[in-house]
């Protein structure tokens, strides 16, 4: 099963499709996240957001502020400033 991942930044859709793993930098440290993963709401901080598409591809996200949230399989990220890196 595969998550849906959807990274935005103030002002635009960054990146989204699905994805096998999500790596991201919060607050209280590095978390990582597979299909099935309770839900979650996290304070990003400052850093890489690593996404591992389904089909095996590496997409890294260069965000800074706003949060994370995993919901059934559903991950969204919103962050103050976001660009792929």
């Amino acid at each position: 099963m595969a998550l849906n991942v959807s990274v935005v930044s103030a002002d635009r859709e960054v990146w989204s499709g699905t994805a096998a793993q999500v790596v991201a930098r919060t607050v209280e440290g590095e978390i990582g996240i597979l299909s099935g993963h309770q839900p979650l709401l996290a304070t990003l901080a400052h850093g890489e957001v690593r996404v591992t598409t389904a089909g095996g591809e590496k997409v890294a996200v260069d965000a800074e502020g706003g949060f994370l949230s995993v919901d059934h399989d559903t991950v969204t990220i919103v962050a103050g400033r976001a660009s792929i890196a």
